[in-house]
């Protein structure tokens, strides 16, 4: 990681071992600024009060190495991050201001994407974390991770049948607590469609009704037009000497035909207006026929506006022509058909009620059983840890335990609260000593023995976390001696494994780390890029002695850190 403008932190370069690094300094350096650039990276809240002061942002950039195929890489590449020789690159800016950008693989991303990809990079355990697991929520959560398949397939069934379940219930309640409101919807459209039923309006009727009521309305009118368009035509039989257009063109005809043998252009001109002769000949025919035809009855012409009012008192209530009405009397239909089947959907829905409570019950039984399993030989391996970090007779357990309530779902012979999660109450217990009841481990230990069970709960869960990366953010505190140096050799044990990343104040677990990075301030108060460095030999020595004895330079107290070094080496040999 590189970081810069970072709380006391200007300019430093972070490099991590592969396997276990050990990051420590004096109090104050900056070390847990390393813990908050990385939160940075994957996604964490951008506090403005982070951003040096004087700085107009801070800015950490990092490159997660990742195997071929693993599933981030596939998500970010879905995002549209590139890969830079098989390594991603992250980068995370936020300004004095509080505005917060960031980068996957070169393309601008939402920051809720980083912390989409973290839970599959790196597994965070520190004070603030230990405060969670403190939670009994969290507990159930680290005991199914812990459970792996034996929970993983039930719980992936039992959710899909709660879901359905709140599903079903919240529409039965809808029904049975709707009913009157849904009684009067039904009447409503019930009287509406029995209205339209009774006028039995067809498609495009009104639009038919409109022109025949023209035509009724205007027949006088339109008779007389007609016939004094066809006498224009076709003449006037009482007066056989008037003058009417078809006599007109055919003596035009006569007169054209014969001479169009002497001129092919005017041959030509008389078939056009014999043409004009036949036209003339079926306009008049045709007017002659409407003029005959025309219904001038006003019986017919109340019958129709009769018709139209029926229509228009439709189309006043349920829609703006007879399409609109017809169409709302289909959809009313089957809304009143809906409504008309609640006491058929009440039985209906009931039944799958009952039938996916039965369900639950039954996943819930299989939940329960294998969180059981899962939880002893959690608490004895987190039992056996302690045993080695100075609490030999410390035992650890898991309360699995249920809540009756009368409206729950049936499992074992009782009736017990259920939620999304199954039924049970899942809570961490603690027997610090032979004849010490079993209580909540914020209760049940000191503020050291809390470290100590805490680290030994993050140690064995960690070991089940599919994550290549794990964080300890001075779990250690607290903790002293020689439940020290068995911290140190269980986080090189994970580190086997994995690469762990500790920031601790212990030298008995920083001796056990393959790389020690040391955070220390300039005479400015500030972190440069020369204030993060890898520690070797003689220095790794003095800053070892520094943190057993505040002396570096104290021969005694290099003696026991050399010791303490070959001793570690020795320890991790065996692992």
């Amino acid at each position: 990681m590189r970081i810069r403008s970072l709380g006391v932190i200007d300019d430093a370069v972070v490099e991590l071992s592969p396997g276990f690094t050990a990051v420590t300094g004096e109090t104050g350096a900056g070390k847990t600024m390393v813990v908050t650039s990385l939160g940075l990276l994957l996604g964490g809240r951008a506090d403005p009060a982070l951003v040096r002061i004087g700085a107009k942002n801070a800015v950490v950039e990092g490159r997660i190495a990742l195997p071929a195929g693993a599933p981030v890489v596939t998500r970010a590449e879905e995002a549209g991050a590139e890969l830079d020789d098989g390594a991603l690159l992250i980068s995370r800016t936020v300004s004095a201001e509080g505005r917060s950008r960031a980068h996957l693989g070169g393309r601008g991303v939402p920051v809720g994407l980083l912390a989409e990809l973290a839970d599959e990079l790196v597994a965070v355990h520190g004070q603030t974390d230990q405060q969670g697991l403190l939670k009994q929520n969290r507990q159930r959560q680290a005991l199914d991770r812990y459970a792996g398949g034996a929970v993983a397939g039930p719980l992936e069934k039992y959710t899909d049948a709660y879901r359905r379940l709140r599903t079903v219930s919240a529409e039965l309640e809808e029904i049975t607590t709707r009913a009157r409101e849904r009684a009067q919807e039904a009447d409503l459209l019930r009287y509406g469609l029995q209205e339209i039923n009774a006028v039995e309006p067809r498609p495009g009727e009104d639009t038919e009704l409109a022109a025949e009521a023209q035509r009724l309305g205007h027949a006088e009118a339109l008779a007389q037009a007609a016939t004094v368009a066809h006498t224009a035509l076709a003449g006037d039989p009482e007066d056989p000497e008037g003058i009417d257009a078809g006599s007109l063109v055919s003596g035009a005809q006569r007169a054209l035909e014969a001479v169009r043998s002497h001129d092919p252009s005017l041959a030509a001109l008389a078939d056009r207006v014999g043409e004009i002769g036949i036209l003339l000949a079926d306009v008049s025919g045709e007017l002659a026929g409407y003029a005959g035809n025309l219904d001038a009855d006003p019986r017919r012409l109340a019958a129709v506006e009769e018709r139209r009012a029926a229509l228009t008192a439709l189309t006043r209530k349920y829609g703006e022509d007879v399409a609109a009405v017809l169409a709302w009397a289909e959809q009313s239909a089957a809304r009143l058909t809906e409504l008309e089947g609640d006491d058929d959907r009440v039985g209906e829905l009931t039944a799958e009620r009952d039938a996916l409570r039965a369900e639950l019950g039954t996943l819930a039984q299989q939940l329960t059983d294998a969180r059981t399993e899962a939880a002893e030989r959690f608490a004895a391996a987190v039992t056996e840890e302690l045993a080695s970090l100075a609490m030999p007779h410390a035992r650890v357990s898991f309360s699995v335990r249920q809540t009756e309530d009368p409206e729950g779902v049936e499992v074992g012979g009782r009736t017990v609260a259920y939620g999304p999660a199954g039924v049970d109450e899942v809570e961490l217990l603690l027997a610090p000593h032979p004849g010490a009841p079993p209580r909540p481990i914020a209760k049940g230990a000191s503020g050291g023995e809390l470290s100590r069970v805490m680290l030994a709960v993050e140690v064995v869960f960690a070991g089940t976390d599919p994550v290549p990366t794990y964080l300890f953010d001075e779990v250690d505190a607290g903790v002293g001696g020689k439940a020290a140096v068995e911290i140190g050799r269980r986080l090189a044990r994970l580190a086997r494994t994995a690469q762990v990343v500790v920031v601790t104040h212990l030298p008995q677990v920083a001796a056990f780390a393959d790389r020690q990075l040391l955070v220390e301030k300039t005479n400015d108060g500030s972190v440069t890029r020369s204030g993060v460095k890898v520690l070797e030999g003689e220095d790794r020595i003095r800053e070892l002695s520094r943190m057993m004895a505040g002396q570096e330079d104290s021969e005694t107290a290099r003696a026991h850190a050399e010791e303490l070094l070959e001793s570690a080496a020795a320890a991790r040999a065996e692992l």
